[in-house]
């Protein structure tokens, strides 16, 4: 089996996105979700669930065209167990979630004084509105240029009702998304296990099903001494950040790699 395996040196608090707040949220929750856009290795805006999308020539009306046949993973929470195809409804449903402040998502200002309200300053019903189960279109107050970057971020990646409903406040532990990988366990302080998910929708450039590795495996080693050490008996294949006694033994003082390291 190919599995990654990487060190968290912070906990991991929640796997659902409204509270991708820190480095270890986000990590893991990036494994797992999707959004209407993300960010390609050069930071540009490009489709993920969304395939393609249109601005009002006043700049207040964002109208996304979904993809089809992209399906929430399979869990107990969907008829059979079968996971459900993704509509336009689930992104109204998981952007009021996000604003709703019964859900005390730290990501609420992702929408907060930009999308759309009524005259008593509430959020409009209309602020998010399915036309049908594949043109999702958000209604913003004033033009804001920056919204496709803010819609990359894993706070408004798609959720689904059924398992929000189900689980409430336990979704964070009972992860259900439309992401490469899906949830299989997490001993807290210990371990999280991700495994592949066989209904994935993306392929890469020859036409090859995404993703290629088979699992992700999180550990959580605190000391970054240790955790450097335990990168070096190559039984971790990434760590994030390193002790100023480590970093000396990788990079020279010019910054540069150090010889042993550079392959």
């Amino acid at each position: 089996y190919k599995i990654f395996r990487y060190n968290q040196p912070i906990d991991i608090t929640s796997l659902d996105p409204a509270f991708a707040r820190n480095q270890g949220n986000i990590m893991a929750v990036n494994q797992l979700y999707n959004g209407l856009v993300e960010l390609d290795k050069n930071m540009n805006i490009v489709p993920s669930i969304a395939k393609r999308w249109t601005i009002s020539a006043d700049g207040k009306a964002y109208t996304f065209y979904l993809n089809k046949n992209i399906y929430f993973h399979d869990n107990e929470v969907f008829k059979n167990g079968k996971g459900r195809e993704v509509s336009a409804l689930d992104f109204v449903f998981s952007f009021k979630r996000i604003i709703d402040k019964k859900t005390a998502s730290p990501g609420a200002w992702i929408f907060n004084d930009k999308v759309l309200k009524a005259n008593d300053s509430t959020f409009s019903d209309t602020c998010f509105k399915a036309i049908n189960d594949t043109v999702l279109r958000i209604y913003l107050a004033n033009p804001f240029p920056p919204l496709l970057q803010i819609l990359s971020m894993p706070y408004a990646y798609v959720v689904p009702r059924e398992a929000v409903e189900k689980f409430g406040k336990e979704f964070r532990i009972h992860p259900v998304g439309t992401g490469p990988f899906k949830f299989k366990i997490w001993e807290e302080k210990s371990a999280v296990v991700f495994l592949k998910n066989e209904n994935y929708w993306k392929k890469d450039s020859a036409g090859n099903n995404l993703p290629y590795l088979d699992g992700v495996h999180i550990s959580f080693i605190y000391d970054r001494n240790i955790a450097f050490m335990t990168f070096m008996q190559k039984k971790i294949d990434f760590i994030s950040g390193l002790d100023e006694n480590s970093r000396d033994m990788v990079f020279q003082h010019d910054g540069s790699i150090q010889p042993a390291f550079a392959e």
